[in-house]
C-alpha cells in the first residue's frame, strides 16, 4: 500500500536518520529541556484542572443565560456549552509561564455580549482570579485574565445551534453557516490547530522542531503577529510544511532544513499545508489573483483550514527584511553544529536589538487610573504600532523601522508631580534623576488593594515600546542641495497619535501617549540584561583612538 503523500506536492526526501543526525536530535531535545522547555507533569495536571473548571463555568454561564431568557430547566440544561484549545497548548509544545488560548463555543441565542458581561461576571467571584482586562473592541473579542498562576486567553463564539453538547467537534464546515465575521475568526483558531495536527506525518518530531523553532524566534526577537512578526500559529505551519517535505526526519533534520529552505524561499509564494478549498459560504478565502489586499502579503503562510486566511498579513517591508537575515543566520549557526563547530545552545543566543541601531523611536503610554484600564488603553496602542513601523517605512532616508516585540511597565506613585513630566522622563536614561525620586508601585490583584473601578488618583502606569531605525540619509532629499540633510519623521509620528487618541476611550487627563527619539547611549538600563554593557556615548579622539583597536572590543560594546 502506497504511503500517505503530506502537503501540496510529494516530498523531497524519504530517508530515514542516520546515527550522526540522531545524535543531533538526542543533543537538540537536552538542550530543549536544560532551558526548560518542557512543563512538569505536577504542572500540566493543574492547568487540566482549570480547564476542567472552567468547562463547569461555561455550562453555568449557558444555562444562567437561557434562563434569563424564558427556557425551561430542561432547555436551559441541555442547552450546553462547550471550551475547545488552540495555540501552543493545544499543538502540546506549551512550556512554564505558556499561556492558554481557550475558545468558549456557545448556542445561538447566547451572544457576545453575554459573554462580556454575565460569563465575565461568573469569573469575577473565583477567588482564584488574580487579572482580568476585557477588550470587546479587539479584532478578535477577548478576555484575558491570570488565574491561579496560570494566564488564560478567552474567546467566544456563537453557533447557530440550538444546543452546544460535549461531545460537538468543529471539524463540520456547515457550522460556520450563518455567523458574522467575529465568530469566524474566533472558530479558526481551533479548527486550523486541529487541522495542523493532522497534517504533519509524525507529531512528536513535528512538536520537537516546533519547540526549537519557537525558542529560537523568541530569543532573536521575531516572534509576534502584533509587532508584524510570525506568530505562533505561522511558525507552526512553516515547521508543518518542511515535516511534510521530510518525513520521515528528526526533529534537528527539519531544523536544519526549515532555515535552508525558508532562507531560499521565492516569496511571495504562499507556505500551503494542503491545497486551499472551497466550501459552502460566502465568505472571502484568499485568493491572490482576485484580492489586491492579498496580493500585498509579503510572507504569505495560509491557514489549512476553511475559509483559508493568511496568517502573516501583518509583516511589513521591515520585519521581513530583519526576519530572513535572522533565517540566514541560522543557516550558518545550524550548519556549524552539524559540523561541532558550535553547539544548539548558540542558536538561542539573546538578540542585539539594543545594540543594532543608532536612533531608536520610544512610545511611551501612560494611563492615570486603574491596572485594568491601562491594560485596555496599551493594549490598543500596541496593536496599532505596526501602522506606525509601515508609515516610517514610506519616509525618505528610513531603510528599516524595526519594532521589538515585548513592551517594558512599570507603575509610579506620581505624588504632586504632573503626569506628562513623568511620561517625559520615562524611556530615556536622562530621566531616571526625575523617576528614581519616584515610588514604585507593586501590581494589584482583582482580589487585592485595587478593586474594580477603584482609581487610584496618585498612581500613574506607563509602557514603553521601542523601534530601531536604520537611517540612510545620503539617499534622502535633493543631492544638489548644500543644506545638511536631516530626517523628518514629524508626519508619522503626527499621523499615528491621531489614531491612537481616536480610540474611543480616549480621555484627556488619563491617557497619555509620547514619541520619543532615543539615541543609543540614551537608552534605558532596563532594557538590558544582566551582564549585557551598555553602550556608552563616545567623544571624537575616542572614537579615532578606537578604529584601530575595534576588534578587541566586547561585542556587547557598540561603538558610537
Amino acid at each position: 500500500m502506497a504511503s500517505r503523500i503530506f502537503g501540496v506536492t510529494p516530498p523531497i526526501s524519504t530517508d530515514n536518520p542516520s546515527p550522526k543526525e540522531i545524535t543531533l536530535n538526542d543533543q537538540l531535545i537536552a538542550e530543549l529541556k536544560a532551558r526548560g522547555s518542557f512543563e512538569s507533569e505536577q504542572a500540566t495536571r493543574k492547568r487540566v484542572e482549570i480547564l476542567n473548571l472552567f468547562q463547569k463555568l461555561v455550562q453555568e454561564f449557558v444555562h444562567k443565560v437561557s434562563k434569563s431568557k424564558n427556557m425551561s430547566e430542561g432547555m436551559a440544561k441541555d442547552a450546553g456549552g462547550k471550551i475547545f484549545t488552540f495555540g501552543s497548548y493545544r499543538l502540546g509544545v506549551y512550556g512554564p509561564g505558556s499561556d492558554i488560548d481557550t475558545l468558549v463555543v456557545v448556542p445561538k441565542h447566547v451572544t457576545r455580549e453575554d459573554f462580556f458581561s454575565v460569563f465575565e461576571s461568573i469569573v469575577r467571584e473565583r477567588p482564584e482570579l488574580e487579572e482580568i482586562t476585557s477588550v470587546p473592541d479587539a479584532f478578535v473579542p477577548i478576555i484575558k485574565i491570570e488565574f491561579d498562576g496560570i494566564s488564560i486567553d478567552l474567546i467566544c463564539a456563537t453557533l447557530n445551534v440550538p444546543q452546544v453538547p460535549l461531545n460537538m467537534t468543529l471539524d463540520d464546515k456547515n457550522l460556520l453557516r450563518n455567523l458574522d465575521e467575529r465568530d469566524m475568526r474566533a472558530l479558526n483558531g481551533t479548527r486550523v490547530t486541529d487541522e495542523i495536527l493532522q497534517l504533519v506525518p509524525k507529531p512528536t518530531v513535528f512538536k520537537h522542531a516546533l519547540r526549537c523553532i519557537k525558542m529560537w524566534a523568541q530569543a532573536r526577537a521575531v516572534y509576534g503577529n502584533v509587532f508584524g512578526f510570525p506568530g505562533g500559529v505561522a511558525w507552526a505551519m512553516m515547521v508543518a510544511r518542511i515535516c511534510q517535505l521530510y518525513p520521515n526526519a528528526v526533529g534537528a533534520v527539519i531544523v536544519d532544513k526549515f532555515f535552508n529552505i525558508y532562507t531560499k524561499w521565492n516569496w511571495p509564494q504562499p507556505v500551503l499545508l494542503k491545497p486551499i478549498e472551497d466550501g459552502p459560504l460566502q465568505v472571502k478565502v484568499w485568493n491572490p489573483r482576485l484580492y489586491t489586499n492579498d496580493r500585498n502579503h509579503r510572507m504569505p503562510i495560509i491557514t489549512p483550514a476553511y475559509p483559508s486566511m493568511c496568517a502573516t498579513h501583518n509583516i511589513t517591508s521591515s520585519t521581513q527584511k530583519v526576519i530572513l537575515s535572522e533565517l540566514v543566520k541560522g543557516v550558518d549557526i545550524v550548519g556549524d553544529i552539524k559540523l561541532g563547530k558550535r553547539t544548539w545552545s548558540d542558536l538561542f543566543q539573546r538578540h542585539d536589538f539594543f545594540f543594532r541601531y543608532k536612533f531608536y523611536l520610544c512610545i511611551v503610554v501612560g494611563t492615570k487610573a486603574n491596572e485594568e484600564e491601562h491594560s485596555k488603553w496599551s493594549g490598543f496602542v500596541e496593536s496599532k504600532l505596526r501602522l506606525l513601523v509601515q508609515k516610517l517605512e514610506a519616509t525618505s532616508g528610513i531603510e528599516i523601522a524595526h519594532p521589538y516585540v515585548k513592551d517594558f511597565n512599570d507603575s509610579y506613585d506620581i505624588n504632586d508631580l504632573e503626569p506628562f513630566e513623568v511620561v517625559n522622563s520615562y524611556g530615556i536614561l536622562s530621566g531616571a534623576s526625575v523617576l528614581n525620586k519616584l515610588q514604585k508601585v507593586e501590581p494589584r490583584t482583582i482580589h487585592g488593594s485595587e478593586k474594580e473601578g477603584d482609581t487610584p488618583t496618585k498612581t500613574l502606569h506607563l509602557m514603553k515600546l521601542f523601534i530601531g531605525l536604520d537611517v540612510s540619509l545620503n539617499k534622502s532629499n535633493d543631492s544638489t542641495s548644500k543644506q545638511p540633510k536631516k530626517l523628518d519623521i514629524q508626519y508619522p509620528c503626527s499621523e499615528f497619535y491621531n489614531i491612537c487618541k481616536g480610540w474611543l476611550g480616549f480621555q484627556e487627563g488619563t491617557h497619555f501617549i509620547q514619541i520619543k527619539n532615543v539615541k543609543l547611549y540614551e537608552l534605558p538600563d532596563d532594557v538590558f540584561e544582566e551582564g549585557e554593557k551598555r553602550p556608552i556615548k563616545q567623544s571624537k579622539k575616542r572614537k579615532a583612538d578606537s578604529k584601530g583597536d575595534i576588534q578587541k572590543r566586547s561585542k556587547s560594546a557598540v561603538p558610537i
